[in-house]
């Protein structure tokens, strides 16, 4: 991989981690698109990125995480089901991972959800998140698992369904990915280290140090839009992303 081509992906990650259009999905759509073959270092590299996007959620949200002992209790029960699922299903998530026609399906499928849940306002919100809550989100981060349907949304959706508001259920999200993408990002370096070169410690290195800068604009970008806006435009935007994918699959 070229350092163009670094820094390209990890702007893009920097760009959709937080928004709810599956990072993972367009990390690999970019790679296709620039013609890198699939090899150990690619997929470590597209998951171990994330972490540096996930470092700005610390530093923007920092008061949260230094708030009570009960936050990280709610976070740690939310982050339960996915690596659990995740540390089953490790090898066929790898293979997912190489299928750009899987991301095409899980982006338009996940479109079509939001064009219906932009329109789901529970008659009272309650914005106390439970144990109960956090757990019933965390199934839903499950879905993530499979590059297209994007862990945001998932996460999102999960939390617009426990009656929470927008803006509420999109910061839970942010704060539910800094444990599940430091132990994904952990897990998959520590899965392929003996594959690793130096060099590929300092690809690394760069594209979280891109992914983190790039992330933290993002995510005051997508706080306000999703407030003003909501989910209609992420929902077209994955439909019509998804079809042009199909079709130059086709071709």
């Amino acid at each position: 991989m070229k350092w163009i081509d670094l820094i390209i992906i990890s702007i893009v990650e920097g760009l959709t981690e937080f928004l709810p259009i599956s990072s993972t999905g367009h990390m690999i759509i970019t790679q296709k698109l620039l013609g890198i073959s699939d090899s150990n270092f690619i997929k470590t590299f597209i998951v171990n990125i994330q972490f540096g996007a996930i470092l700005s959620v610390v530093v923007l949200y920092f008061k949260h995480f230094i708030r009570s002992l009960n936050f990280y209790k709610i976070l740690f029960i939310a982050f339960l089901p996915s690596a659990f699922v995740g540390f089953l299903l490790n090898n066929i998530i790898d293979k997912f991972l190489e299928n750009v026609f899987i991301v095409a399906i899980m982006l338009i499928i996940g479109g079509v959800i939001f064009l219906f849940i932009d329109k789901y306002k529970p008659k009272n919100y309650d914005n106390h998140i439970t144990l109960k809550k956090s757990f019933i989100i965390g199934c839903f981060q499950c879905f993530a698992l499979i590059p297209g349907i994007s862990r945001s949304a998932a996460t999102i959706i999960g939390g617009l369904l426990q009656k929470l508001d927008r803006k509420t259920a999109a910061e839970f999200s942010f704060f539910l990915a800094v444990p599940t993408m430091f132990a994904a990002s952990f897990f998959k370096v520590l899965k392929n280290i003996n594959y690793l070169k130096i060099t590929d410690f300092e690809y690394l290195f760069v594209g979280n140090i891109i992914s983190f800068v790039v992330a933290m604009i993002a995510i005051k970008f997508f706080i306000n839009f999703l407030t003003r806006f909501g989910f209609y435009w992420f929902g077209w935007y994955r439909i019509l992303v998804g079809i042009v994918i199909l079709i130059l699959f086709q071709l």
